[in-house]
């Protein structure tokens, strides 16, 4: 089962148990019906009631010294329960996972493994012939995304692309 990242927890607001929450959905109220959400591992649970300005309650947590302790975690909700995009140009990161990687001249690069975002922008895990292959994801780089034909059209750019060194084979 896929997972999307759809918020964080912040810091606590007030000696009650509630905190911040950031939400990384287009209504920060909907996160709630998204649930449960889980953190990062899929073992805990959340059930958060979003308040105006930013602000959440998460059942169980009363008071500020557990909402503290929750400062950081980062909410995942099971990709079937979030809505369709509605623009047929937009999709989920995590849908990129699994597509065929194909160049401009059509020749099978691999596939995509993974899509990782380590602050800089996502970049796309390609597995092929050649080994792993690390991708900016940018319009650039990946032109044509067909979530439906489950296909992606990629011009890695030439800095990556870095031909083997005489004795690196050994190595």
């Amino acid at each position: 089962m896929q997972r999307v990242i759809v918020g964080e927890i912040g810091r606590p607001h007030g000696v009650r148990g509630l905190v911040r929450l950031r939400a990384f959905t287009a209504d920060p109220a909907a996160i709630a019906s998204y649930g449960p959400l889980t953190d990062e591992a899929g073992t805990r649970r959340f059930a958060v009631t979003p308040l105006p300005d930013g602000i959440a309650r998460i059942e169980g947590v009363s008071d500020r010294d557990q909402a503290a302790r929750l400062t950081g975690v980062k909410l995942y909700a099971d990709r079937d329960r979030l809505p369709p995009p509605e623009d047929p140009e937009e999709f989920f990161l995590c849908d990129l996972e699994g597509l065929a990687a194909h160049g401009e001249d059509g020749s099978v690069l691999g596939v995509v493994r993974a899509v990782e975002d380590h602050g800089a922008g996502p970049f796309l895990v390609v597995d092929g012939k050649a080994g792993e292959l690390l991708l900016p994801f940018t319009k650039a780089v990946v032109p044509v995304v067909d979530v439906a034909a489950g296909r992606l059209t990629v011009v890695p750019p030439a800095e990556i692309v870095v031909a083997p060194q005489p004795g690196e084979d050994a190595a």
